[in-house]
């Protein structure tokens, strides 16, 4: 096959998340598990750091990577969902897997994953380990994709965790209360493994205190660090937490003897873009008018988000939104800002949530909404009225920015 087959056949044949939701989640780790036996344990041949969190870990799991990269390691960097090509899962320093060998993991194990039922995520975070045993890895950053106890991701056995923060996503799968919901995610916590925690609550912190405790685990809690400022190419001001989580996670390494220069911490920071060939938070793509895009999908990231906009100087907002039928859109559209205009549209997905539905909705609390249908007929609807003056915002799922970038 060649690589775009191999990626129609994958998206189309293996249940994915992505496009159907909750009913391609697997409960245990049985297949992921089955599937590292077949491979001869490839996650188990060099070092790993895993990340979990309800945001920002992806922005955390990047800058610990390209601060590893510029102390001048090897690092293997695995984060999902991808934004434009599936390779941007799967890198080692910045770049991503070939094509030519997103090919040869699927023909050379095509039997068993049929045979098996593999879900796509399985097979991705199982290909990432392949690929970066094969080229020889220093040291390995691996996101989670959903969860923590469950996720496909946690058959490792890391040197360092680390957990963001906790907010109410995904309940249908995590649970309704921020308790619940850590309980989840502290699911990554391993024996004798030091943690690191980025943003807590009260109830979140005691959580995670109960299960270090039970594994024997070092516990960290980077608010709680003396961690000098880092300047960072991420602008979002929500960046802030996930720089101090990340610094905290790289003074853990260091602690474990790994060596990672200041300077590599300065620069790394400085340079996370470029190193690690970050988008889609926070992102300028234009100006006059400036046209923004950010990731953000849940309560919370649209709350930080929201805020980020109120620094910003414009005479109106125009909010190119869209979002998944599964979310929370009650808790999100009670933060939308009331004198913006919205151009609603639904990206390329099953799970999308019509723009009609949408903007019907916006219209019957008060909000000025228009349905736009596609992402781009959004766009140019919003560019067509904006003055120069004017403030775009793109965001409410990561499948309307990935259409715009």
């Amino acid at each position: 096959m060649t690589y775009q087959e191999t990626t129609d056949w994958l998206f189309a044949q293996l249940p994915n998340y992505q496009l159907q939701g909750s009913r391609a989640i697997f409960k245990n780790l049985n297949n992921i598990s089955r599937f590292c036996d077949y491979l001869n344990q490839p996650q188990s041949s060099f070092p790993l750091i895993h990340v979990a969190g309800t945001n920002g870990k992806g922005s955390t799991s990047h800058m610990i990577s390209s601060i590893l990269q510029t102390a001048g390691f090897r690092v293997g960097l695995y984060t999902s969902p991808h934004l434009k090509d599936f390779r941007e899962r799967i890198k080692i320093n910045g770049t991503p897997i070939s094509e030519n060998e997103v090919v040869e993991f699927v023909e050379t194990n095509l039997d068993y994953i049929k045979g098996q039922q593999l879900s796509f995520f399985e097979l991705t975070v199982a290909m990432a380990f392949v690929y970066f045993a094969k080229h020889h890895v220093d040291i390995a950053v691996i996101e989670v994709g959903l969860g923590g106890r469950l996720d496909a991701t946690n058959v490792i056995h890391p040197i360092l965790s680390v957990i963001t923060n906790i907010g109410l996503d995904h309940t249908s799968l995590l649970g309704n209360t921020l308790k619940e919901i850590a309980l989840e995610k502290a699911g990554i916590i391993k024996p004798n493994i030091p943690v690191v925690i980025g943003e807590y609550t009260t109830e979140t912190k005691a959580v995670f205190q109960n299960q270090a405790e039970k594994m024997n685990a070092k516990i960290l809690f980077a608010s709680e660090q003396d961690i000098p400022f880092y300047d960072c190419d991420l602008k979002g001001s929500y960046q802030r937490f996930n720089v101090k989580t990340a610094a905290a996670a790289i003074n853990e390494l260091k602690r474990l003897q790994w060596e990672v220069p200041e300077k590599a911490m300065v620069e790394g920071f400085k340079k996370v873009v470029s190193t690690t060939q970050f988008s889609g938070r926070w992102q300028q793509l234009s100006q006059n008018p400036y046209v923004y895009c950010d990731v953000a999908h849940n309560v919370d990231g649209m709350r930080v988000l929201f805020e980020q906009v109120k620094n910003m100087s414009f005479t109106h907002l125009l909010v190119v939104f869209g979002v998944m039928k599964d979310k929370d859109l009650d808790g999100i559209v009670s933060l939308l800002p009331t004198d913006a205009s919205y151009f609603c549209c639904n990206a390329d997905n099953q799970r999308a949530l019509s723009s009609d539905q949408l903007s019907t909705y916006l219209q019957e609390r008060g909000l000025e909404a228009h349905s736009c249908g596609s992402v781009r007929a959004a766009l140019e609807s919003a560019q067509k009225v904006a003055n120069t003056d004017d403030l775009i915002l793109i965001c409410g799922s990561n499948f309307v920015v990935a259409e715009i970038i």
